[in-house]
């Protein structure tokens, strides 16, 4: 689908000043943290990401209508400047006929982008009670080819597993460190929400789930 498109589509949510709009399905990180911040020019604000379509591969963005007068002056001002957006005119933040953001608004989309990644890296965080039934399925798999093959190959293939598993649980554990960092040092916090998952909020914001974010 063409970034005309996909603007346009995500537009006309925004046109019936709907509290909830959807982004994509998106293939790309940087495609969708572009959109978001379109919709954050007309008031949104981010609420969640999560993978869909086929093995994951697709991102779907939730943005909530945001009430302060802050976000309403806001998408005022951007009602003003870009009067024709979505039908050939500019669109705020985006170069002329793509999704990619211009200069000025590189940092913002950045921003969403690690907010993005730090939502999705979710679903690959492992509690202690599943790390440890990982490894009891290693040394499950260990014990097979001790039944079946030679000793030392079994150890060796085992011993494999395991140190795959080691790496892949903490490579992950690093870049959702480094992604909470990058957050809090541009201004977020972090907060647990119903399932007891991690999250990140901009001052002000609750955890999403309803169409007004920021309600008391």
């Amino acid at each position: 689908m063409s970034a005309e498109r996909q603007v346009s589509g995500m537009l006309r949510q925004i046109a019936r000043q709907q509290d909830v709009i959807e982004i994509g399905p998106q293939g790309s990180r940087p495609k969708a943290a572009a959109l978001a911040h379109v919709a954050e020019q007309y008031g949104y604000v981010y609420g969640a990401a999560r993978a869909t379509g086929y093995k994951d591969s697709l991102i779907l963005l939730r943005m909530y209508r945001d009430p302060s007068p802050e976000a309403r002056s806001r998408e005022a001002a951007t009602l003003t400047a870009h009067p024709r957006a979505g039908t050939g005119g500019t669109v705020p933040g985006l170069a002329p006929g793509s999704l990619k953001p211009v200069p000025e608004a590189a940092d913002a989309v950045a921003v969403l982008k690690d907010l993005i990644a730090f939502d999705l890296a979710a679903r690959f965080v492992t509690s202690r009670g599943q790390k440890v039934l990982c490894y009891l399925a290693c040394v499950l798999v260990t014990a097979v080819l001790l039944a079946t093959g030679p000793p030392v190959e079994a150890v060796a293939s085992g011993g494999s597993l395991v140190v795959i598993l080691t790496v892949a649980l903490k490579a992950g554990q690093i870049r959702r460190e480094k992604l909470s960092r990058r957050l809090t040092e541009a201004g977020f916090f972090a907060v647990r929400d119903e399932r007891g998952g991690q999250r990140f909020l901009r001052p002000g914001q609750q955890l999403p789930g309803h169409a007004n974010p920021f309600a008391a």
